[in-house]
């Protein structure tokens, strides 16, 4: 399955070649961006077997810490070699474990020295960033986008490194439309240019059956797909890729839910060195 998926990925990368600059947002002239205030970001508290139990990167180390560490490196090579700070995670179908991507990869670059990282749930149809954590769902970028609702208010410090999160709020059906609206674009130039230092990670919709990852990857610098072993099927990983040429860059593949014990280092170093991310 893996030999089929990095061969898709090569034909990929070799048909779009190397040289690309995304396409930048075309924010509405009369909306003004949101001025985030992070010191007013709430502090929460996450049981460390919360943490264990949902295989989310602990304030000790994980077992699967080194592979994070690795694909942690990866990413923050190919951001600032390019510039880059807006990342999303994706996936071609529901189930392939991109939010605990989105939180795990978000976790191990907010203990870099001096960087920020900002986790935002943009699933906005069935967002999972606070069920994952076991945090109670309260107002997120749902109620930003709908009823106004100022984002330091909904602004969450989990404690785990420099690490900030908004919510997604409550499920929409808009979803693809408040993405792609005025609003997100203004808060998307907000998010991008306020702080140099900052990282902003958005856990996405997967791409198939829906058009939310093509309304928001303007806003995007690059993308990171999560694809599930056994599961993801070439067809779906191809179509994936169809469907995202030649707009937002693609860094690789992170091959999800693999056993720990099935992997070694080598495998995923090799898997590395092949420009592909993996999790087990």
């Amino acid at each position: 399955m893996m030999e089929h998926l990095q061969s898709a990925m090569e034909r990929f990368k070799a048909q779009r070649g190397t040289a690309y600059a995304p396409p930048k947002p075309d924010p509405a002239a009369s909306v003004s961006p949101t001025t985030i205030v992070y010191s007013r970001s709430k502090p929460v508290f996450i049981h460390e077997e919360v943490l264990r139990r949902r295989r989310i990167l602990t304030r000790h180390d994980s077992p699967f810490a080194d592979a994070y560490k690795i694909l942690r490196t990866q990413v923050l090579h190919r951001l600032r070699e390019n510039d880059w700070n807006m990342l999303g995670i994706t996936s071609p179908r529901d189930g392939a474990g991109k939010t605990l991507t989105a939180i795990n990869l978000a976790i191990a670059m907010a203990t870099e020295p001096n960087q920020t990282v900002l986790l935002v749930d943009a699933d906005l149809r069935a967002p999972r960033v606070h069920e994952t954590l076991e945090l109670e769902r309260k107002a997120g970028l749902t109620e930003y986008l709908l009823d106004g609702v100022p984002i330091e208010e909904m602004l969450l410090y989990p404690g785990l490194g420099r690490l900030i999160v908004l919510p997604g709020g409550r499920g929409t059906e808009q979803s693809a439309e408040l993405l792609a609206s005025p609003r997100m674009a203004a808060l998307g130039k907000e998010l991008k240019h306020r702080y140099e230092s900052r990282i902003v990670i958005f856990d996405l919709p997967p791409v198939l059956g829906r058009a939310d990852v093509l309304a928001f990857s303007p806003q995007l610098d690059a993308l990171l797909l999560v694809v599930e072993d056994g599961k993801t099927s070439e067809a779906d990983l191809q179509q994936t890729l169809h469907v995202l040429k030649g707009g937002t860059a693609v860094l690789g593949t992170v091959l999800n839910k693999v056993g720990y014990d099935q992997l070694n280092l080598s495998k995923v170093r090799r898997a590395v060195a092949a420009n592909h991310g993996w999790t087990g």
